[in-house]
């Protein structure tokens, strides 16, 4: 009876484990460069940090992009394209992860484990755990 017990728990729990471990990460997801120095990190609510843990800005769930002090800095759009402040076209990042700049040359590139590479295909950084939009915007864009 208690193997039965055990198991019947284990039935029961496993689903919730498992729901547990896909549910999104609340850590902050770090940010290297390519000689794998730490950089800063971006926290789960778009937080940016620079690596002395100072508030660089804010990437908001929206795309609109701020910096320490509240200011508008810029905007990724719905469709990966990436605006300045003044609404400016400054580039566009793809469904794949390529970057093009506003003359639609070909930046680089953030693949799906957070591999940053550049336009040469040689290895820029990691930013495990971003999405590949908040990646671009710390990469490729000037926004901090």
């Amino acid at each position: 009876m208690k193997k039965f017990a055990w198991r019947h728990f284990l039935f029961m729990i496993t689903p919730i484990l498992m729901l547990a471990m896909m549910a999104p990460c609340a850590y902050a997801q770090s940010i290297r460069n390519s000689n794998g120095s730490y950089m800063g990190k971006v926290e789960s609510d778009g937080t940016v940090r620079n690596s002395s843990g100072s508030y660089m800005g804010k990437i908001y769930s929206d795309g609109t992009v701020r910096n320490s002090s509240g200011s508008y800095l810029g905007k990724i759009e719905s469709d990966g394209t990436v605006r300045n402040s003044s609404g400016s076209y400054l580039g566009k990042i793809y469904s794949d992860g390529t970057v093009r700049n506003s003359s639609g040359s070909y930046m680089g590139k953030v693949e799906s484990d957070g591999t940053v590479r550049n336009s040469s295909g040689s290895y820029m950084g990691k930013a495990e755990g971003l999405s590949r939009e908040q990646a671009a915007a710390v990469f490729f864009f000037p926004f901090f």
